[in-house]
């Protein structure tokens, strides 16, 4: 991260205390420096860990300190590692699948719905299904084009006696699935906090060499007989679309010695298959909440030069 970011971080977090502390900015960006450059600590971790410290200074409970963030409409969510506050609806609560989360779900407004997650060790109240809150300082992140929201130790949670109607960003689609890409499969990514990149040769771009987690994705072309789509199935969506689960396909990667023959075998089946699929979009892809195959397969090669002519 160069120096400009660092030090745009650290007027942020002094704007927060200005209030309370005499913050001098370059201890700010000192303390993320150290963090950063010399612990290779993720940004928005050095963030919450300096965040705290001065939290801690000045003997602040969390609801205590003005956040000065921007409020965002959850549609405006955008980009990874911003501070802000929003105004959602707890539209359902998942189980979380670590024990380092204490509590994950989907939020939602009048412009669309995006997925959140508080950290255990945050110690925040638990939110409750179908309740508005005002969330401030929670920091956006995103994972293969798809925005989330994390609250931390920082968030201030306050209830809202209010109604929220909301809204849906979703898209629906039905096609030929007409190609399978590159990166499908069974792939490896970063374990280190707050990172999903996908290994490439094992190596993470931000964190190097790392021991990584597999994971299952199936990046799909869809032709609808007017455009093409690209569409990205996660896990459970790829599970679910070709029926072989994750430990089936680390076992079929072991015993080939070679991680593309799963990539090979779902191939196989889902390729020239109509499929009906719905799921918010980013950029130019479709991230895929619901898929169904419907009747009749198709010639891939014969629809997917038809799609590029037009």
């Amino acid at each position: 991260m160069s120096d400009a970011d660092l030090r745009a971080h650290a007027e942020e977090i002094q704007e927060q205390f200005s209030d309370h502390l005499d913050v001098d900015v370059e201890d700010v960006q000192h303390r993320l420096e150290q963090l950063v450059d010399e612990y290779k600590v993720p940004v928005d971790e050095a963030r919450r860990s300096v965040t705290n410290h001065y939290l801690d200074e000045a003997g602040l409970e969390r609801d205590e300190m003005r956040t000065g963030n921007d409020e965002l409409a959850l549609e405006d969510v955008d980009e990874p590692e911003e501070w802000i506050d929003i105004t959602a609806k707890v539209v359902e609560l998942w189980e979380p699948r670590a024990d380092a989360i204490g509590q994950v779900g989907l939020l939602g407004d009048d412009t669309g719905t995006i997925k959140f997650t508080a950290w255990a060790k945050s110690d925040l109240p638990e939110l409750e299904e179908g309740t508005v809150y005002r969330l401030g300082n929670v920091v956006t992140d995103e994972y293969e084009g798809q925005f989330s929201v994390k609250l931390n130790r920082t968030t201030t949670v306050t209830e809202l006696d209010e109604e929220l109607e909301v809204g849906d960003d979703s898209v629906e689609i039905e096609g030929a699935m007409v190609d399978v890409q590159s990166g499908s499969g069974l792939i490896k990514r970063c374990p280190e906090k707050d990172c999903t990149r996908v290994l490439e040769n094992g190596r993470c771009s931000e964190h190097g060499g790392v021991d990584g987690e597999f994971d299952l994705r199936i990046k799909a072309v869809i032709d609808d007989g007017r455009e093409v789509h690209d569409v990205i199935f996660d896990r459970e969506a790829t599970e679910e679309l070709t029926g072989m689960t994750m430990d089936e396909a680390i076992e079929m990667a072991q015993d080939a010695l070679d991680t593309t023959v799963v990539a090979d075998e779902m191939r196989s089946k889902v390729l020239g298959w109509y499929y009906r699929v719905r799921g918010p979009t980013f950029r130019r892809y479709v991230l895929a909440d619901e898929a169904k195959r419907l009747d009749g397969p198709v010639d891939t090669e014969e629809t997917l030069i038809k799609a590029r002519s037009i």
